[in-house]
């Protein structure tokens, strides 16, 4: 079974790296790109094949190393 990780900033967390692509973009001519929020994409491969367990499981690895859950949000996502 595949677990795939999004994780974002929560909102009103300073992101420094999407004010530095923000600009990337204006400098290189992409005009009206407002707001750029990055984050982080994990994807985990999991002997797993019960999604209950497995999706419990992952969400335990993204509150103990994942994810940083003070200023950060994460969703899980399974296939197969």
């Amino acid at each position: 079974m595949k677990a795939k990780v999004h994780i974002t900033l929560k909102s009103g967390v300073l992101d420094p790296q999407g004010k530095a692509v923000q600009h990337a973009l204006s400098s290189l001519g992409f005009a009206g790109v407002d707001n750029v929020r990055q984050g982080k994409f994990i994807e985990l491969e999991l002997a797993e094949t019960d999604p209950a367990k497995a999706k419990s499981a992952v969400e335990q690895m993204c509150k103990g190393l994942l994810a940083n859950t003070v200023i950060e949000n994460y969703r899980v996502d399974l296939e197969g």
